[in-house]
């Protein structure tokens, strides 16, 4: 008799869904929206370059009120870990504001590749790893000085690099990926966390503390970050990353790398920038800070 000796055990969570989809429910994006309004303006300029008349789209969205108007006719799907998208459906999926997070990025991404087309397109929208790099940093040293240790406070986002490396992972072709770093500035810290609460994406780490910690802390945090981030006017600054990716499903009709060398110019000298530069793109600047 053979036994099976594979003791391996699941991957814990990551994320605590029940928290996330209650943070996401409590959301006011009336109040709060300015970053899907920034995503979904950049994806309305992408798509007006692509200069094509999609006829099947689909978005994959926490957030189906604000992105319901976005493409007319478009199938709105939750970012639940398996999508309802049927396989080689249509020619557009959006996923916009949710993936970063996503239990398993990867999976989600799959599942939209196999949802496509041939020739159909890829566009995501999501944050990125700058995104709130000052909360981070005031809450770790406020809670290694109060409380003696550290905890996970803001959930971990991915690097532009890694994040566009994953369209070639999946299988899609001609993939790009860019950031648009968006610098606001708020009142105090705690005008940030009101923010972000009415943007549904305050914790929900599956290894947080769950018990609430001593008043100081939150004090101590506003008092660091006061210090070590200010703006104008007393005020602070937050920074928020929002990144792009976009990638097409393979098809026969599609323009192919050159062989490596083969270029009669360097791409760094006509764009002006240097090689490995993710951020050749000219990047909008806000034209105002929030709050």
């Amino acid at each position: 008799m053979t036994h099976n000796t594979n003791t391996t055990k699941p991957r814990p969570a990551l994320m605590d869904q029940v928290a996330l989809s209650h943070h996401r429910a409590r959301a006011r994006l009336d109040q709060a929206g300015f970053l899907h309004q920034e995503a979904l303006y950049e994806l309305q300029e992408r798509l007006l370059d692509v200069n094509r008349t999609f006829t099947n789209p689909a978005i994959v969205t926490p957030f189906p009120t604000f992105w319901r108007n976005f493409l007319p006719g478009a199938a709105i799907v939750p970012d639940a870990d398996v999508l309802d998208l049927a396989p080689s459906a249509h020619d557009l999926v959006i996923h916009a504001m949710g993936l970063h997070w996503a239990e398993d990025p990867v999976g989600q991404l799959v599942q939209c590749r196999r949802a496509l087309q041939p020739d159909g397109l890829l566009m995501v929208a999501m944050l990125g790893g700058e995104t709130l790099h000052e909360l981070r940093a005031a809450l770790a040293e406020a809670e290694t000085e109060v409380m003696g240790g550290l905890s996970p406070r803001v959930a971990p986002m991915g690097e532009i690099r890694d994040l566009g490396g994953l369209l070639g992972r999946v299988g899609l072709s001609l993939p790009v990926a860019d950031r648009l770093p968006k610098r606001v500035t708020y009142q105090t810290m705690f005008h940030l966390i009101r923010d972000l609460r009415d943007m549904g994406e305050t914790n929900a780490l599956a290894d947080r503390h769950r018990t609430p910690p001593r008043r100081s802390f939150f004090a101590r945090a506003a008092q660091i970050y006061a210090e070590h981030f200010p703006a104008e006017d007393d005020r602070v600054e937050a920074t928020f990353e929002l990144v792009f990716l976009t990638g097409w499903a393979p098809h026969e009709s599609q323009q192919k790398p050159l062989r490596p060398g083969s270029a009669a110019a360097r791409l760094a000298e006509a764009l002006n920038t240097t090689e490995f530069d993710n951020d050749a793109r000219p990047v909008p600047q806000p034209k105002k800070d929030q709050k």
